[in-house]
């Protein structure tokens, strides 16, 4: 019989262990230490107690940047959450072809998102692709300022992430669709029912637990939203900075030799804490839905 050490176990989980511990636990640990003092990138700092947390109540530019974050997830939550769905509906059929669109979809996915967002700022540009169409049709007498007004920046930039986005969603309910009997649509539809009853209490019903989730990481994704702003406002956040998310923020108030640490860290627990929100609410309705 082989002897066990008692440090097998160990060993084996010990790589897995560090790398958590390193990479995840203390990062975390060190920002909620951070968030309570002055620190800077080449400094240590000094303890300020809530300092931060009562600089936040009075930041004008974090109150722009939660409204942007939170239209972006008000905005992008049932976009993604039902096209993906049509979507997957529709390429789900077995017609000639169908691989060749479902490729299609899903390219936008595996294409770098700061690749995606500077093909779409020079379509978006006002002597680019959609102002010269919209100019020569006759829809418009003058460019559209698609990245330098303020909402029209930030809806350009939701439409980059759903875009971007409805390809991998679509995948996912793709495999959802699968499980779901094929015999319930049958039986339904020897009941009468149409096409639009068998979506409702058909197909819904079996992919809610899907929707669910993706629910989830949609919130979680709009409310950490850099790069399509950042790349789309050329680093600035827009006209006077006010399109910026709260990522944006932080990555603002962190770089440099002169950045606020301390500050940048006391957000990133504020944005913690909002990321959660959502979260617990969709968790909330699945459990009252089952």
């Amino acid at each position: 019989m082989t002897h066990r050490r008692w440090f097998t176990p160990w060993l084996l989980a010990g790589p897995a262990i560090i790398w958590l511990v390193v990479f995840n636990l203390w990062p975390t640990i060190n920002t909620v230490i951070l968030s309570f003092t002055n620190a800077k990138p080449l400094g240590g700092g000094r303890f300020t107690g809530l300092a931060n947390y009562e600089r936040i109540f009075s930041d004008e530019q974090l109150a722009d940047a939660l409204l942007n974050s939170i239209v972006y997830l008000l905005i992008c939550l049932p976009l993604l959450t039902f096209l993906p769905l049509l979507l997957a509906l529709l390429v789900q059929r077995k017609l000639p072809g169908i691989t060749f669109f479902r490729t299609a979809f899903y390219t936008p996915v595996i294409a770098s998102a700061v690749v995606v967002a500077l093909i779409w700022g020079w379509v978006l540009d006002d002597r680019g692709l959609v102002n010269g169409l919209l100019q020569q049709s006759g829809l418009a007498d003058s460019p559209v300022s698609f990245l330098t007004d303020r909402w029209l920046l930030l809806f350009s930039a939701i439409a980059l992430t759903t875009w971007k986005g409805l390809g991998y969603y679509m995948v996912i309910y793709l495999s959802a669709l699968a499980n779901v009997g094929r015999e319930l649509h049958e039986a339904a539809a020897v009941d009468g029912a149409s096409a639009f009853r068998r979506f409702w209490h058909v197909t819904l019903p079996g992919v809610r637990p899907t929707m669910m989730l993706i629910s989830v990481l949609i919130s979680v994704s709009a409310l950490r939203v850099f790069s399509e702003l950042y790349v789309l406002s050329n680093g600035t956040g827009g006209p006077g900075g006010r399109d910026m998310s709260v990522v944006m923020l932080i990555q603002m108030y962190s770089r440099g030799f002169t950045g606020h640490l301390g500050y940048a860290s006391a957000l990133s627990l504020l944005l913690f804490v909002i990321t959660l929100g959502p979260m617990l609410l969709l968790m909330r309705l699945n459990r009252k839905a089952d």
